[in-house]
């Protein structure tokens, strides 16, 4: 079985992506004979100082560290069979480091889930801007043996420079995320939840009109329940704050009813994965997802959960589900079913085997 490092920006367990599109399935390719060795530039304790507005010379230190960690990750690619880049091997225009992988001779498999190519900068590093080319992509793209596409709108992109691309969906561990008995509220609230990061908190300021408009006309019969890296204030909402955590993210997510996932209708959007509504249909929840890009291949609108465009459709289907247990039983089902069936490390963990044979088998 084939050797493969990973070229990645972060540590095993900090990144969502890098959990979720490869690491989580490490243990089963190691137990099938792989050998998996995790390259990364950015520790722990640069973490502060990588994500804070200033503190230049803190970055400019990680800088070069990163290169000198670099320099000698492609001298150990040699001794691999495959290489496999998440997203970027460096976070900055430059694409030097993907040329030199490639030019090892070993296979290089490409791996991105966002609309990359879009200018996307850390709030920390607005001033720093300058030294991202987010027009990058397209060149790893084209340097790639192969392409792994979290989506078919980023697959559309990808087959415009490199013909070899497949799509392989963010998918979640079913045995971790699993429908968990709801405590039980004597309230009788119906609990809607939402769950993201620093950067996609706006997102839900966004459907917050909507959100207050829903709370003012019913009452006490909801909740809130938002689950962060940091707390999020969202004006006029009573809802109750969990602060997020890689191993307890089930648990915190067990007592919501309802899990929602608004986002706008633009490029950026298209290029998402869906992967927390997928992450509360595992656990057997009822969604409402808004009607963008991927959103639409999971859902099938009252099927396995709904989807919404204006505000006056969320409230109609957010109206539906708090008033109908049943309804929200029947969907959550569903909604597990089709994250078995399509959206399982189960469903995939063995296709990565099989490609990672086959690139390596033709070298």
């Amino acid at each position: 079985m084939p050797s493969i490092l990973f070229i990645a920006s972060h540590r095993p367990g900090r990144s969502p992506s890098q959990r979720y599109r490869f690491e989580q399935f490490v243990p089963y390719w190691e137990h099938h004979g792989v050998t998996v060795r995790h390259a990364w530039i950015i520790d722990e304790e640069d973490d502060k100082a990588f994500y804070a507005p200033g503190r230049l010379l803190e970055k400019a230190r990680i800088y070069r560290k990163s290169l000198r960690r670099r320099r000698e990750h492609v001298r150990l690619a040699r001794d691999f069979d495959l290489v496999f880049i998440q997203r970027e091997a460096l976070m900055t225009g430059s694409i030097r480091f993907e040329r030199a992988l490639a030019a090892t001779g070993k296979p290089v498999i490409y791996d991105f889930d966002d609309a990359i190519w879009r200018m996307d900068v850390s709030a920390g590093n607005r001033r720093l801007r300058w030294l991202k080319d987010p027009g990058k992509t397209s060149a790893i793209i084209a340097l790639a043996t192969h392409v792994i596409a979290g989506n078919d709108y980023l697959a559309d992109y990808a087959r415009a420079y490199n013909p070899r691309v497949e799509v392989i969906p963010t998918v979640v561990d079913t045995d971790r995320y699993r429908p968990l008995p709801a405590p039980a509220r004597a309230d009788g609230r119906v609990i809607i939840g939402w769950t993201g990061s620093l950067t996609s908190i706006a997102l839900l300021q966004e459907a917050a009109p909507m959100l207050r408009a829903l709370q003012g006309e019913l009452g006490d019969r909801i909740g809130f329940r938002f689950i962060c890296d940091r707390p999020v204030e969202v004006a006029g909402l009573r809802a109750e704050q969990v602060r997020w955590s890689a191993e307890t993210e089930p648990e915190d997510l067990a007592p919501i009813d309802i899990g929602i996932m608004p986002l706008p209708d633009n490029e950026w959007s298209r290029g998402k994965c869906g992967f927390k509504g997928l992450q509360y249909m595992g656990m057997g929840k009822a969604v409402v997802l808004s009607r963008v890009g991927v959103n639409r291949s999971i859902v099938e609108d009252g099927v396995n959960g709904f989807l919404a465009g204006s505000a006056e459709e969320w409230m109609a289907r957010l109206r539906m589900l708090v008033a109908d247990a049943e309804l929200r039983r029947r969907l959550g089902a569903a909604a597990r079913l089709t994250v078995e069936q399509r959206y399982s490390t189960v469903a995939w963990r063995d296709r990565y085997l099989e490609l990672f044979n086959a690139l390596t088998q033709r070298t």
